[in-house]
């Protein structure tokens, strides 16, 4: 599952993508504000007007996490109009449990911060999408440890992918002690200043989860789960000047 249709636009000024619904704000009296990830155009800020209306014609289509096909009248500034939805995929299943419904506002909520702005990502979109299937159909994989991975590979769709195969620094690939998000990867002990502990157990298991689809996130113990989300988060921090909100606790 991925990206299917490229952003048109046309002389009467009408947008017509792919996107998935990253957040759905309730404006004024009957109206929503959406902030749409889209493949070629990223985040896209649109309203629907009349959309909380009793009888509006977008009924539940403009539900967060929804896919969908949207047809967009530009505006003058970046919040364009909505006149058309056709849903691709609801996502129901994410709204199925408290741990899935979490899982998925913090998926979003990483994409919506890293990658805040109209330079096109299709393979974060495409992540997205399909990481937001597999749990809308598993809520079993709505954890800690999935949503680590998936953020280890948001990373790498946004051109952030931590150094793991050797020092950050020197190059040393014998003694790896620790990870450094200042030098985006692991390093050695002789350049280990401003560095965190990182165990083999947590290494092996980022290079493993980078290397095998979502679904098949190897399991991992608590101490080296936390030791990579920290490396995940502190790698965000310093070379994107943003902070993520913490991953799930199950």
């Amino acid at each position: 599952m991925g990206a299917g249709s490229r952003v048109h636009w046309n002389l009467s000024k009408v947008i017509e993508t792919e996107g998935l619904i990253l957040r759905s704000i309730r404006y004024g009296e009957a109206d929503r504000i959406l902030h749409i990830y889209t493949p070629d155009e990223g985040r896209m800020g649109a309203i629907a007007k009349g959309a909380r209306k009793t009888k509006s014609r977008f009924g539940a289509r403009l539900e967060p996490f929804t896919r969908a096909r949207f047809t967009l009248r530009v505006g003058r500034g970046d919040l364009h109009s909505i006149s058309g939805v056709e849903t691709i995929s609801p996502n129901g299943g994410l709204r199925d449990s408290a741990d899935s419904l979490d899982w998925a506002a913090r998926a979003c909520d990483a994409v919506a911060r890293l990658l805040d702005g109209p330079d096109p990502h299709p393979h974060a979109y495409n992540l997205l999408v399909n990481s937001l299937d597999s749990v809308s159909n598993s809520r079993e994989l709505a954890t800690k440890a999935i949503q680590v991975s998936y953020r280890l590979k948001l990373l790498v769709a946004a051109g952030l992918q931590p150094h793991l195969s050797s020092c950050a620094v020197c190059g040393d690939e014998d003694l790896i002690s620790g990870f450094s998000g200042e030098a985006g990867g692991v390093v050695c002990p002789s350049c280990s200043a401003a560095s965190f502990p990182l165990g083999a157990e947590a290494l092996q298991w980022m290079v493993d989860a980078l290397g095998h689809p979502l679904v098949d996130t190897p399991k991992v113990g608590e101490i080296a789960l936390r030791q990579a989300d920290r490396a995940v988060s502190e790698t965000v921090e310093f070379h994107a000047n943003i902070r993520l909100r913490p991953a799930s606790a199950r």
